[in-house]
């Protein structure tokens, strides 16, 4: 197994001790400080494993797979948890696990064709939001950070949409029977 497979699987093992600190709350000493540095840690193996991924050439079809989803059941969870916490509308976190479930079936069904639905530049931007979203969220250090944070949150909730749509239009052909 390559390193940034490695890191792929460490950014999903570091969820359980994530939403363990993000739910227990005030009864962890300096809680959100925990799971915010848990969080940051385990975005930045995104970044990481997916420029040593390209860079040394060590794409894998687990990593293709498994990147992805490690990506949303880290945003996902983290979301779920505001959502509890009362610091993110359920709506915002229903359009983009609504995204993320579109956009995986796509990739399914466009595996079982043989074809790859590379990343797009949209869906980066997204993820980059959405992740300093969560971040913003977690610190809630109030103020006119959180003018800040809504203002990200808006721009996230904008380019969930828009990566979606993008992918759509790009990948028409995958809805297209194949027999």
């Amino acid at each position: 197994m390559n390193l940034p497979n490695k890191l792929t699987i460490l950014r999903m093992i570091m969820i359980v001790p994530f939403v363990v600190v993000m739910l227990a709350g005030a009864a962890v000493p300096a809680g959100k400080w925990i799971a915010l540095a848990l969080f940051i840690v385990a975005s930045m193996t995104d970044f990481v494993d997916g420029y040593l991924a390209r860079k040394y050439n060590l794409v894998t079809n687990f990593g293709k797979f498994m990147d992805p989803l490690a990506d949303k059941l880290l945003v996902c969870a983290a979301m779920i948890c505001l959502v509890e916490m009362g610091s993110i509308p359920a709506w915002v976190v229903i359009i983009i696990m609504s995204r993320e479930f579109i956009i995986s079936g796509f990739r399914l069904i466009a595996s079982d064709n043989n074809v790859v639905i590379a990343a797009s530049y949209w869906g980066k931007f997204k993820t980059v939001f959405q992740m300093v979203m969560i971040c913003l969220m977690i610190a809630d250090l109030g103020g006119v950070f959180d003018i800040v944070t809504q203002a990200v949150m808006w721009i996230a909730v904008a380019l969930t949409i828009i990566s979606l749509i993008d992918y759509l239009i790009k990948n028409k052909d995958v809805m297209k029977d194949t027999k």
